[in-house]
């Protein structure tokens, strides 16, 4: 939905100055871009790269070293068997229309709630209240017929329009066909009503081998490898539960119409974890207890369901305790996902979760929230965390005879009693012949309850009927030379059960954009000029860290720009040189919109004496000391172990330079 977004300052955000500064400083360029470009992917340039890496880098420290999971890396190329099984192609698929005059596509959910914004925008235009713009795609202008029209709405309908939107991620493709009849909404381009949707799957398809005969895909996400290798896993684990596994890798998914940029693209980085955990035990998490004091918002399917996007601010272990999230290992992930968003610099007043409503939960899912980030573009989903019950494994262990399970012996021995079928298998199959294995399918997957029943039928009447749909009427008579129902007594060592699994699941690409956009803001300038945008990336994320700045080209300053880049790498810190001939000021206030958090500048009086000044990007202020201190003091700012005002209270304040900076600016 539609919202007035701001910068990390508080300021409006000009979404159109912070896609101009993030593509003219490279952090990404449209792919293909000479021939015209393709929509929904991008190349990431220099700064964007280091910034990926260093969030990837957190991501592998806060989640697969602490968590002590389990990293592997699988193919991107899947063939058709595992994805049909998984359920991806027959269900991974978005609702699309068409229009009948000029034949653009259009993504059914986005088109509809594009639409009602624009009407809500005009009520609020047409009620003398201030109206913040939607960015629309340059590309399209050109067909767009004008913008929103200020017509007040009756205060029913306006309502009415904020539920649907409410509730727009529920929505089926045959629902949001009546929303586009009874809203009669139409194509700003051509003002044609489109066609209704029909579902339109995601997948890239591909063959695998030159003969074309191993129908595939590209991978929409990195998850289904790792159910593929659970029971090698579960080895290397030396068979101890719970445990996880993750991966980082490319996936892809064919977006009906890509828009918003990096928000959403074609091709993109994902890192999911797949947490399995057996069911007997609750799915609790031996962890929790770290986590439940800490506060997150939620936003409840109930809540949306009842039109309303309202959330409350709660303790996860409440939440637990409520029943609003459904166990603690789900519980302790959005728990940890909130600390990485943190610790990564997302402006945490612009965080919730959200639950799924049950339309737009994934066919695998039993229970999903998602982090979602506030942007230009409005709440973005980011992260999902998803109880995937134990359907993958469970569909994938059918398909293929594969024991994807675990064996856990028991510590004292379990005595089961219990109904027992025993199939006369030399007479069965002649005696059924083609129908034989339907109807014994049908007979070992009745219940308790049935198999009672059938032992006492059996005994009296010498013959059972059995339910099997598709032969013959529906029921087969079954007599007692075939079939024997018994009551069993047998002793258990060991239990074997299929996990569960909790994923947590990563689109890079969407935090990269939102911290991005979360971290600028723009200085005024002293000197009457534009003012200057700032990317305020945290330390440990910035794409570079250090930008030395040697006061002019003067030769004698050459030997002391080397030695000190050479000493920073040997830190394990990233810098960079600007000898120009701009000024200082202009020199730092480039490297500013880079992200780069500390500035040193190499003087005549670091010829002499070997000192050095340290500038902090946000505030400009300066410290100087010696070369090693400095060095030493932004290694602590960048792990995190001091902060700015730790150093200003240990090294002497600078004056000089930044007085010299001001008046250059």
């Amino acid at each position: 939905m539609t919202t007035t977004a701001t910068t990390l300052k508080g300021q409006p955000l000009d979404k159109a100055a912070v896609d101009s500064l993030l593509r003219r400083r490279l952090f990404y360029t449209p792919s293909f871009e000479i021939y015209g470009g393709v929509s929904g992917l991008y190349d990431y340039g220099p700064p964007g790269c280091a910034l990926q890496a260093n969030i990837i880098d957190l991501w592998r420290k806060h989640f697969i070293l602490e968590e002590d999971m389990l990293e592997v890396d699988c193919t991107v190329l899947t063939p058709h068997e595992v994805l049909k099984t998984s359920g991806h192609v027959d269900k991974f698929a978005d609702w699309m229309c068409k229009d009948p005059k000029n034949g653009e596509i259009l993504r059914a959910d986005h088109f509809v709630e594009d639409i009602l914004e624009s009407r809500l925008r005009g009520d609020k235009e047409a009620r003398g209240q201030k109206v913040e713009e939607k960015e629309e795609d340059p590309k399209k202008k050109k067909k767009k017929s004008k913008g929103h029209e200020a017509i007040k709405l009756d205060d029913a309908v306006a309502k009415e329009y904020e539920e649907v939107l409410a509730r727009i991620d529920n929505y089926n493709g045959e629902q949001l066909g009546e929303l586009i009849k009874k809203y009669d909404l139409r194509n700003p381009a051509t003002g044609e009503q489109p066609t209704p949707p029909v579902a339109f799957n995601l997948m890239f398809q591909t063959s695998i081998g030159p003969s074309s005969n191993t129908p595939g895909y590209l991978r929409p996400e990195t998850a289904q490898g790792q159910f593929l290798n659970f029971a090698k896993l579960l080895e290397f684990n030396t068979g101890q539960m719970p445990f996880a596994s993750a991966s980082i890798g490319k996936s892809y998914r064919n977006e009906i119409s890509p828009r918003a940029g990096l928000l959403r693209v074609r091709e993109f980085l994902m890192a999911e974890i797949e947490h399995f955990v057996d069911p007997e035990g609750h799915k609790k998490h031996h962890r929790f207890h770290e986590v439940e004091d800490m506060e997150l918002v939620l936003l409840d399917r109930d809540t949306q369901l009842s039109g309303k996007t309202t959330t409350q601010t709660i303790s996860i272990g409440q939440a637990v305790k409520d029943g609003l999230v459904d166990n603690e290992t789900l519980g302790y992930f959005l728990a940890r996902i909130h600390l990485f968003l943190k610790k990564i610099g997302i402006d945490q007043s612009k965080v919730r979760f959200r639950q799924h409503m049950a339309n737009e939960m994934a066919h695998y899912a039993t229970d999903c929230w998602d982090a979602e980030l506030l942007t230009s573009g409005g709440w973005v989903e980011c992260v999902g965390c998803a109880d995937r019950s134990a359907f993958d494994l469970s569909v994938h262990a059918k398909k293929t005879g594969a024991p994807l399970i675990v064996r856990q012996r028991l510590d004292e021995p379990k005595v089961i009693e219990e109904w027992e079928v025993e199939i006369e298998k030399k007479k069965f199959g002649p005696f059924y012949k083609k129908d034989g294995k339907t109807i014994e399918a049908a007979i070992l997957a009745t219940t308790q309850e049935e198999r009672g029943k059938l032992g006492k039928e059996l005994e009296e009447n010498g013959k059972v009927f059995i339910n099997v749909p598709g032969v013959g009427d529906g029921k087969v008579e079954v007599s007692k030379d075939l079939l024997a129902v018994k009551w069993q007594k047998r002793v258990e060592n060991i239990r074997e059960y299929t996990p569960n699994v909790i994923e947590p699941s990563f689109g890079i690409g969407r935090i990269l954009y939102s911290l991005m956009e979360h971290n600028f803001w723009t200085r005024a300038s002293d000197g009457g000029d534009e003012a200057r945008g700032v990317l305020s990336f945290p330390p440990a994320v910035a794409p570079t860290k250090v930008l030395i700045v040697p006061l002019s080209s003067h030769k004698d300053f050459a030997p002391a720009v080397r030695k000190l880049s050479q000493k920073l790498r040997s830190a394990g810190l990233s810098s960079r040189v600007d000898d120009s001939s701009a000024s200082i000021g202009k020199r730092y206030s480039r490297n500013d919109e880079l992200g780069t958090p500390f500035g040193v500048t190499v003087d005549f009086q670091t010829v002499k004496d070997a000192t050095i000044t340290l500038r902090e990007r946000d505030s400009t202020r300066q410290v100087r000391a010696e070369e090693d201190k400095i060095i030493e003091a932004i290694r602590a700012l960048v792990e995190g172990t001091k902060t700015w005002q730790d150093i200003e209270s240990e090294l002497p304040l600078f004056e000089g330079q930044q007085e010299a900076e001001v008046t250059v600016r």
